[in-house]
């Protein structure tokens, strides 16, 4: 049996076509950052047309390559069709898919809307398995039995553990996708296609901001009280999730299969 055990090739994503949705900013923003860097032309998707597009040409300067503005609503079936059609007027397979986009509704148990249930689920399970669904003529021409291609489902440690905040929605949501996973990765990777999840903790984001009293405005909401509340007494880094999609996109995980890795610095170990 021949072995290539060369760390290069190992973790390599070189030359891969990537799609992250809900690329814009974030968590997906960091794991597009991530495979730019190393290599990969990297789609990136987002509701909003011009901040989708500002950060695709801030990111392509930043780290080279090509990084590639698709704006849409993945939250409807109209959305998900449009831009699986403009990925499909460019590429003949889609190496990597990570399915990123999520958003969260917080109110009072009592006072929780049904806007607020739909939204939530409609964004971050229903888009999921449809994207991934459309998109499976493209993975499939990209995958072989060396080299699979592969869906990265972001989940949550809101999806394992009970959830700090009063997002109902937001959690059961996330559990959903982590069990999405696990079924998808049974039906597909017979079809050379690898379906694994991340489940990050605290990260500096728009949407934790928004949880923690910091209105959304990343830059100056105080990480450092959230990083005292974490057992690694920090939150999360960009290179902390993007190496993490890296590997799960890499030879290196090639026989890992239908799991949810946490990403959050102990926090589920430690409940």
């Amino acid at each position: 049996m021949s072995l290539d055990m060369n760390l290069s090739r190992l973790f390599s994503i070189e030359d891969k076509v990537a799609l992250v949705t809900g690329g814009s900013r974030g968590i997906g923003e960091m794991i597009a950052a991530g495979f730019l860097a190393n290599g990969a032309k990297v789609y990136i998707s987002s509701r909003k047309a011009d901040v989708c597009d500002a950060t695709a040409a801030r990111l392509q300067a930043e780290y080279g390559g090509e990084c590639v503005s698709i704006p849409a609503n993945l939250a409807d079936i109209d959305g998900i069709e449009a831009a699986v059609a403009e990925i499909e007027k460019q590429e003949d397979h889609l190496d990597i898919l990570v399915n990123n986009a999520g958003v969260s509704w917080g109110a009072p148990l009592g006072e929780f809307p049904e806007v607020g249930w739909d939204k939530v689920m409609d964004t971050n399970v229903k888009g999921v398995f449809f994207l991934t669904q459309r998109l499976l003529p493209l993975l499939e021409a990209a995958g072989t039995r060396e080299e699979p291609a592969r869906v990265i489902n972001v989940g949550s440690i809101d999806g394992i553990k009970t959830p700090m905040f009063e997002n109902f929605s937001y959690g059961p949501s996330k559990a959903a996708v982590h069990h999405l996973t696990r079924v998808l990765a049974a039906h597909l990777v017979k079809r050379n296609i690898i379906v694994n999840g991340i489940a990050p903790g605290p990260f500096p984001t728009w949407m934790l901001s928004t949880g923690v009293g910091g209105g959304g405005d990343v830059d100056n909401t105080d990480w450092d009280a959230v990083a005292r509340g974490n057992p690694r007494g920090r939150v999360g880094t960009p290179e902390d999730v993007a190496g993490l999609a890296i590997f799960l996109s890499s030879r290196a995980s090639g026989f890992t299969v239908g799991e949810t890795i946490t990403c959050d610095g102990g926090s589920v170990a430690s409940s």
